[in-house]
């Protein structure tokens, strides 16, 4: 519990036995953590047999691989039928540090952001801790663009250390995210959609074989599908066209904090 609200970290997880263990160490030793929840999204590796001998660890299993965003969106849905008031996501390999849960759980349980996020660019930890070149500039170029579309002022779109308050994961549909790795993308334009702002923290970051990465090609298909994201953002607020992600839900955030559709 942190000021009373049920802190709960979800984690997607795909060949992560290797690192699972640490990070959930980590996670402990916070303090402040109610619930671990993993996701395992049809692992190749004993990623299920690891977890599941973890103290405080509800293991979750993937009959089949569903895919990045598929593997959140199961993520979100066991952690509010947990009753979680905080949600934060983080990679089981390790490649975020878990030291950020409390700083994450603060900004969002003291009413300053409902969406949190852990950023690599900030302080200068991306290059520092190992991403490669191409990926830097990949991840500032659609960053630049992402925040002129987006009308946003963010530093990267891009990390996978996220927290979320209950509200803003009860106000989306993410039902009509892609199940592949752009459904980060599309979830933080949703976020934007509906009024709310986002926070970000200086995250180190570390890129080592076990860490999780995309290869080049998916690398591009995901880029390409981020100035998507944007531009379909930018015609909807230009009320030029109304894709799915950016309707409305029919029943009205908690608190009545969120603004709809512009």
């Amino acid at each position: 519990m942190y000021f009373g609200k049920k802190i709960v970290v979800v984690m997607p997880a795909y060949n992560a036995a290797k690192t699972v263990a640490k990070t959930v160490d980590e996670v402990h030793q916070q303090g402040i953590v109610d619930q671990m929840i993993l996701v395992d999204d049809k692992s190749r590796d004993d990623t299920v047999a690891v977890a599941s001998k973890l103290l405080g660890v509800s293991v979750h299993v993937h009959e089949k691989n569903k895919g990045y965003g598929g593997n959140q969106k199961t993520c979100y849905r066991l952690a509010l039928e947990a009753g979680a008031d905080i949600v934060i996501m983080l990679h089981p390999d390790y490649q975020y540090t878990p030291k950020l849960i409390p700083a994450i759980a603060s900004i969002i349980a003291n009413g300053l952001h409902p969406c949190v996020l852990g950023s690599r660019i900030l302080g200068g930890y991306s290059l520092k801790g190992g991403m490669p070149q191409w990926k830097y500039v990949a991840n500032r170029f659609l960053t630049f663009v992402e925040n002129l579309l987006l009308g946003a002022k963010l530093s990267e779109y891009h990390t996978g250390y996220r927290g979320f308050s209950r509200e803003i994961l009860e106000t989306l549909d993410l039902s009509t995210n892609s199940d592949d790795f752009i459904f980060d993308n599309e979830m933080l334009a949703q976020i934007l959609w509906h009024g709310y702002t986002i926070g970000e923290v200086s995250c180190p970051t570390k890129y080592f074989p076990e860490a999780s990465s995309i290869n080049f090609r998916r690398s591009v298909k995901y880029g390409f599908g981020c100035l998507s994201v944007g531009l379909q953002y930018r015609l909807a607020k230009m009320g030029l066209w109304r894709p799915k992600m950016f309707t409305s839900r029919q029943v009205p955030a908690p608190g009545g904090t969120s603004s709809g559709s512009p």
